[in-house]
């Protein structure tokens, strides 16, 4: 990667108060806690209050963000909101993220890659501060899964929770910052996992809301197999872009889909368990806020120290895939 060096000066998560345990939902459909920690590892998630919206969520994981940088919402030259859950259509939940954080010099766009869409925002935020078009650029995954999961599909209802991620990029000196990108997409497999009401294929009617076009759909199985594939591989091409090795890695911040995909690229990268920041049994998959809030978590907890090699990678619908190899 040429031009400025760019890497991560702040981080900050949110998750809402309310939790939704395994237990509460054996009442819910038929599944059972037991079933539910063995295929996924999950056993509880949080769940947005009636009047919490996503960009409530991603405001509070960005104060903290921009504490933790010592950066003011003045100086933000952009903010990135990856999600698919957004307040509405439009405006854009980065534009009343703005509005909240008081960000008036900001420019603001939400960016669409389902669970990948942290990296993909990543990405961007990179690319216009290294060609030295911004300095400070907030990149959030927020998301508010609860308000488009059928909770009367039992596949589906036990895997999404609500939360939001946060970080402030920046010129970095040194060896610090990110070293490489490796995003991909193949929307020959977009039908596998998507919801089909509401946009202009399916306009939302009486027939979509009577035959629940408006919640996740997924073909898990294949979805599982993709991951299983992509996560690995993904990473891999991502430390050899930067010109590193497996045993370079210091910590793996994987998207917390499922603890039997997490497990499948940690064995295909050589890592043992405690080399991954691994959080889903406390929040499930929460989409595009999934890796900056496991991010967040780790660094809270002092697993994250200057000079690690971090490697962040996700899978999601799309489909789509990405991976970041970052020094800290």
């Amino acid at each position: 990667m040429n031009g400025v060096s760019v890497g991560i000066l702040g981080t900050g998560k949110y998750v809402p108060e309310r939790r939704l345990t395994n237990v509460e939902l054996e009442r819910m459909v038929e599944t059972n806690d037991e079933w539910i920690v063995t295929r996924t590892g999950i056993r509880e998630r949080r769940i947005a209050a009636p009047e919490q919206a996503t960009s409530d969520l991603a405001y509070e994981a960005s104060v903290k963000a921009l504490e933790a940088a010592d950066i003011t919402a003045e100086e933000l030259d952009l903010i990135i909101v990856a999600t698919i859950t957004p307040d509405m259509f439009f405006p854009s939940t980065a534009c009343l993220l703005q509005e909240k954080l008081g960000a008036k010099k900001a420019a603001a766009f939400d960016l669409s890659a389902a669970c990948s869409g942290f990296i993909y925002g990543l990405a961007n935020a990179t690319g216009f501060i290294s060609m030295g078009m911004y300095k400070h650029v907030l990149v959030v995954g927020a998301e508010c899964l609860s308000r488009i999961t059928d909770y009367e599909d039992r596949n589906t209802c036990i895997l999404f929770g609500d939360g939001a991620g946060a970080v402030v990029l920046g010129p970095v000196t040194g060896d610090r910052g990110f070293k490489s990108f490796k995003l991909g997409a193949d929307g020959a497999g977009g039908e596998l996992l998507r919801i089909r009401g509401g946009g202009s294929r399916c306009p939302s009617s009486g027939e979509t809301l009577a035959d629940r076009s408006h919640f996740i759909e997924m073909n898990g199985r294949d979805v599982f197999k993709f991951a299983v594939r992509v996560m690995g591989s993904a990473a891999e091409e991502a430390l050899a872009a930067a010109g590193y090795e497996k045993a370079d890695i210091d910590l793996l911040v994987p998207h917390q889909a499922n603890i039997r995909i997490i497990q499948s690229a940690l064995e295909r990268l050589n890592l043992s368990e405690d080399k991954a920041m691994i959080n889903l049994d406390r929040y499930g998959n929460v989409s595009a806020a999934s890796i900056p809030l496991a991010l967040a978590e780790a660094v809270e907890e002092g697993r994250v120290k200057e000079g690690d090699t971090i490697v962040l990678v996700g899978f999601g619908g799309g489909l789509t895939w990405g991976a970041a190899v970052l020094n800290w």
